[in-house]
């Protein structure tokens, strides 16, 4: 029964509004049928503001497409050609590799800068000095480019840069592709600067090695040294 009442309830109340919205209905259109003559310049107004809103919605939106797209586009060449630049690079000895480093270095206006070129070297494969005397010492590992530095690999310099060879400026290069997250994270902790391939390709490309080092980890090298002589 209580059921029945319900739906009896429901009806009731749908045919009531039903009967309210259709004489709300006929008293809006007498209602403009009366006031036509102020009515519709408000109509078109209002017809020409959505119409152009809509308009200058779907031209933004093309607009940011486009944008979008082009950024895109610009990265996948600048990624192109940062894998161009690199090919001569893999093709080089670790030998040579840890000597076109030091080329980058001088490029980039540090002096007295030496190859070590042996091993046993603790992770000074390059040591130099930036214009303004912070001492710069350089890990390079010549990997495939496939592989991932490991955090034992950054351990081992983070172990030797500072305490054996006082650097300001710790620099860990590597042809491979990425760092392993925990020699990543290891680099962030202990202010190594991780340059993986594409930011040695930027560098190879002409990037500056002073604005690739906020980039790669927080090596800012603070403490200044004097520059031997």
């Amino acid at each position: 029964m209580a059921t029945r009442r319900r739906r009896r309830l429901r009806k009731r109340t749908r045919r009531q509004l039903q009967g309210w919205s259709s004489v709300a209905a006929v008293v809006a259109v007498v209602w403009l049928v009366g006031n036509w003559a102020a009515v519709w310049p408000v109509l078109v107004v209002a017809l020409g503001v959505i119409v152009v809103a809509g308009v200058g919605w779907r031209l933004w939106r093309a607009h940011s497409d486009a944008v979008g797209q082009d950024r895109k586009w610009r990265a996948q060449e600048e990624a192109k050609a940062r894998e161009l630049s690199m090919t001569e690079v893999d093709a080089l000895s670790w030998q040579n590799f840890e000597a076109y480093i030091a080329d980058l270095c001088r490029r980039d206006g540090c002096t007295k800068v030496v190859v070590s070129g042996k091993s046993g070297d603790l992770g000074a494969d390059v040591v130099g000095y930036f214009p303004d005397g912070r001492k710069l010492v350089v890990q390079c590992k010549k990997y495939a480019p496939e592989r991932s530095v490991s955090s034992q690999d950054m351990q081992k310099f983070v172990g030797t840069a500072r305490l054996e060879h006082g650097a300001d400026v710790a620099v860990f290069v590597t042809i491979c592709r990425t760092f392993t997250k925990a020699a990543q994270g290891l680099a962030l902790r202990q202010s190594i600067v991780a340059l993986h391939r594409d930011l040695l390709g930027s560098w190879v490309k002409g990037a500056h090695l002073e604005t690739l080092v906020p980039l790669g980890g927080l090596g800012d090298g603070r403490t200044k040294r004097n520059s031997p002589a």
